[in-house]
């Protein structure tokens, strides 16, 4: 279960990186709202699976998850670079936190 929380911590991690940067500055309602949100439940659920999770494994698998969702988001709908060594660099994180999961 703490792996589960994890994953969808990291997620909602994704969420309020891009709700922050649609907020310009915290200057617009929704984005601000939905940012403060989902930084709550991102953090709480990260709270929640370092209970049994060791916290250099969780945090670093938390943040490997909402970096490469965000830069998805950056390049799947947001107009950003997907080149192909952007896109390999992101594979090496996915690696990387895949080798977490397995070794911890």
């Amino acid at each position: 279960m703490a792996w589960l929380v994890l994953v969808i911590s990291g997620l909602l991690e994704t969420a309020w990186a891009i709700a922050l940067d649609r907020s310009a500055g915290l200057s617009r309602l929704v984005p601000s709202l939905v940012f403060v949100v989902t930084l709550l439940l991102s953090m709480g659920g990260l709270s929640y699976a370092l209970r049994e999770i060791p916290v250099g494994t969780g945090y670093a698998v938390w943040v490997g998850i909402g970096a490469v969702g965000t830069a998805l988001v950056g390049m799947l709908a947001l107009g950003e670079s997907a080149s192909l060594p952007r896109i390999l660099c992101l594979l090496l994180v996915v690696a990387g936190v895949v080798g977490l999961k397995i070794f911890h």
